[in-house]
């Protein structure tokens, strides 16, 4: 009841009074630099060739680990906790850290959001005991774009997760794709503009960004202070390349912006494929690549 109670309490906060608090709060140490890998590119390439990526998971864990990754990146279990806690352990033993974890949710009416927070509350609460740092989250598409009042009760919804996730020393990274982008970009501005910096703060996938229509660098300007982590993947006219390397995006651009504005690194790579996406290599090869164009790039 204890726990609840306070989600029900912060969900009627202004964000003014959040702002407030977060700006008093004394400023968080930044992070040691570190390189993981999403896991959701490595399970296409393994449907590819018919093999199931969990039933393999040791294996790719052990070629991130000997390609120079420090982590991987999964998907929050909400719904059996203790799975978390878990996959924090098979982490450790291939030599890697747990560091984020990705998931979804439905925020914008009143009694999903309930739910939603009860759910990733405590899924949250066995992950951060694990070692996990920063909870990545993408508000659930629903076919259409939402109304202002969806999204005010998006906006209360996430205010209230990231209020929870930082009483217990753990991040808020909101992720976006196409949906959040629509409408020059509406939700995606709509959810930093309601929620304040250290409560609701950005993981910040360039490409789909990039895709959605708003340059990343303009994204940078406006949200640098918000970026707690990042997914890095690229293209080239437009189609999904199989590694990460020179195209569409300036990965160089944004690397100095980096270094000046001294931005957390918490770079994931996610090598992502796409209809028109050519394979040439394997998948360890790819993000053999990847780590070293990360290293050339960005200095980690």
């Amino acid at each position: 009841m204890q726990i609840i109670s306070r989600r029900q309490f912060a969900l009627q906060l202004a964000a003014g009074s959040l702002a407030a608090a977060a700006a008093s709060a004394a400023p968080a140490r930044r992070p040691k630099p570190v390189v993981g890998s999403q896991l959701y590119g490595w399970g296409q390439y393994y449907d590819r060739e018919g093999r199931d990526l969990q039933k393999n998971l040791d294996e790719v864990l052990k070629a991130l680990k000997d390609s120079g990754y420090d982590y991987a990146e999964g998907s929050l279990d909400a719904h059996t906790p203790d799975n978390n806690a878990r996959f924090a352990d098979r982490l450790r033993r291939a030599g890697l850290r747990p560091v984020s974890l990705y998931t979804g949710g439905a925020f914008h009416t009143q009694e999903g959001s309930a739910q939603t927070l009860k759910s990733l509350g405590a899924a949250a609460r066995v992950a951060k005991q694990a070692g996990f740092e920063v909870l990545v989250c993408n508000t659930d598409p629903i076919g259409r774009d939402k109304t202002d009042d969806e999204l005010k009760i998006q906006s209360g919804a996430l205010n209230a997760l990231g209020a929870e996730l930082k009483s217990i020393g753990m991040g808020l990274a909101i992720h976006h794709h196409t949906p959040e982008m629509r409408q020059s970009a509406r939700e995606f501005h709509h959810n930093f503009i309601h929620g304040p910096a250290g409560i609701v703060d950005f993981c910040f996938d360039v490409h789909w960004v990039y895709r959605g229509g708003l340059a990343p660098e303009k994204a940078l300007s406006a949200y640098h202070d918000r970026v707690i982590s990042w997914h890095l993947r690229q293209s080239r006219d437009q189609i999904w390349w199989e590694d990460l390397d020179t195209g569409d995006v300036d990965y160089a651009g944004i690397a100095r912006t980096v270094a000046e504005k001294k931005i957390p690194q918490r770079f994931t790579v996610e090598l992502a494929l796409e209809g028109g996406t050519k394979i040439t290599r394997s998948v360890v090869q790819n993000h053999q690549r990847s780590r070293a164009f990360v290293r050339r790039v960005f200095g980690v």
